[in-house]
């Protein structure tokens, strides 16, 4: 079976298949990172694979139904934490499945590597977290301005969009090295960086 052509919003469709609640959810939190993430792109100046940004946008957070977050309706069983590294899983999957597992390894990463400002192998190590030994810090330009965008918008609460001051300080528990990744991004992405 050759890969066939495929489009995000199909692929979001095949993994949840159902219009329940936390589809609902989650489609609106990812066309919001999606809208976010193309307003910056359009804004920096950056060159980046704007295609690549809509479907990894759209698809950053497919692993979350497979978590146990009951408050942001997701009933599944693993630890929310891992929900960048069972998105990039389910992609994967389904490139083999399809043949074109070559074609889902940038949405892959992208998925593994949105969580926070990125979590290096130390960070997972020192706080025993529940992810492999390794790092999935955002390398490519594409991966980091999703990162970024994701950070503008929650699944809970009332979804709307958090300003500059609110992104960073709700990273801001997360330690200086956190910090300081958020910062660059704030700075490739030519967003001014707010100070407390």
């Amino acid at each position: 079976m050759s890969c066939p052509e495929f489009h995000a919003e199909t692929l979001f469709r095949h993994f949840y298949p159902e219009d329940t609640p936390l589809r609902r959810l989650l489609l609106r939190h990812s066309l919001q990172v999606r809208e976010k993430a193309l307003a910056l792109a359009a804004s920096s100046g950056v060159t980046l694979d704007l295609s690549l940004v809509r479907d990894g946008a759209l698809l950053h957070d497919v692993g979350v139904g497979r978590c146990h977050a009951p408050g942001i309706l997701c009933l599944g069983e693993e630890p929310y934490l891992r929900h960048g590294l069972i998105g990039g899983e389910m992609l994967r999957q389904w490139g083999r499945e399809h043949d074109c597992l070559s074609a889902m390894e940038s949405l892959a990463r992208i998925c593994e590597r949105h969580t926070g400002a990125g979590l290096s192998r130390e960070e997972i190590l020192r706080q025993g977290l529940p992810l492999p030994p390794q790092d999935f810090l955002p390398e490519t330009l594409e991966e980091k301005l999703v990162c970024l965008a994701d950070k503008f918008f929650s699944k809970s609460g009332d979804m709307e969009e958090k300003s500059r001051e609110r992104v960073v300080a709700s990273l801001a528990r997360f330690g200086p090295e956190t910090q300081e990744r958020l910062q660059a991004l704030f700075s490739l992405f030519r967003l001014p960086f707010p100070h407390s």
